[in-house]
């Protein structure tokens, strides 16, 4: 199908309206790009939309079934002098990264993470967190000072609220957004971009977008993270991800690896010179 032919602002409310995404506070940027990149491929309107729908599934699915953000916003606001380092804080931020696969298999070396990350970044006055998620919430294990400038960017508007609620009471700018950053790539100058398990299934939605995406990012290092394993250990994936970021790698940048327990943290910089 032509986009010339496609309704695309009616789809749109036909997934919005559905049971699964009712209130979901989903970006719609997210949903056009879906279906004109989809509708090239199909000739009717109904298989259109149930491609976009299976799309859709892959790129929230990992966070359906989230807890209900209203409640843990009230949780936060009862805990008494809210700093970075409070034990408050901290076993809150636990109880909500241990949630979810991706945050939770961090948590037994989540310091150790960060303390390599910056020795080999330095401190950076500005981040992009992208495709954040909640990964904001291990804010008090990076070390940084409340000065930095920490910007972090998802596709669900209530999580998008959840984060700035965060950032607020732990005494940040709440600078978090409801962007798809692979439609409009932030333009914002920063010193670390960050891309955590992300990179793998961003290239299922749009096969080869990673490398149009680190070269419009306006940051000095950008580290992509992604598993070494499976989620269930029996299989490695270091040299299908070594090649996924060297395939995408942007032309005069180089990479530099950290290898943390079942993760590998890739740097992508400018070549120098």
């Amino acid at each position: 199908m032509n986009s010339s032919d496609i309704d695309t602002e009616a789809l749109i409310s036909r997934i919005l309206e559905s049971r699964k995404y009712r209130g979901s506070g989903l970006n719609q940027d997210t949903i056009r790009d879906l279906i004109l990149q989809e509708a090239p491929q199909y000739q009717s309107s109904k298989k259109l939309l149930k491609s976009v729908k299976r799309k859709l599934h892959n790129i929230v699915a990992p966070y359906l079934g989230e807890p209900d953000y209203e409640i843990l916003t009230a949780k936060l606001e009862q805990i008494n002098k809210p700093s970075p380092s409070s034990p408050e804080i901290k076993s809150f931020c636990e109880a909500v990264l241990a949630e979810h696969a991706s945050t939770q298999e961090r948590l037994p070396y989540m310091e150790d993470f960060y303390n390599q990350l910056f020795q080999r970044t330095g401190i950076p006055n500005a981040v992009l967190d992208l495709a954040c998620g909640l990964h904001p919430l291990a804010f008090p294990w990076m070390g940084l000072p409340l000065s930095v400038q920490y910007h972090a960017y998802d596709i669900i508007q209530p999580r998008v609220d959840f984060i700035n609620d965060f950032l607020r009471t732990i005494g940040l700018a709440p600078l978090a957004e409801n962007r798809d950053i692979l439609v409009h790539p932030p333009k914002i100058k920063a010193d670390l971009g960050l891309i955590f398990k992300e990179a793998h299934r961003m290239e299922k939605r749009q096969p080869g977008c990673s490398r149009q995406l680190w070269a419009d990012l306006n940051v000095e290092t950008l580290a992509v993270s992604l598993p070494t394993q499976n989620l269930s250990g029996t299989h490695s994936l270091l040299e299908q991800h070594r090649a996924l970021i060297h395939n995408n790698l942007p032309k005069a940048h180089v990479v530099e690896e950290i290898l943390i327990e079942n993760e590998v943290i890739f740097l992508i910089r400018k070549a120098q010179g």
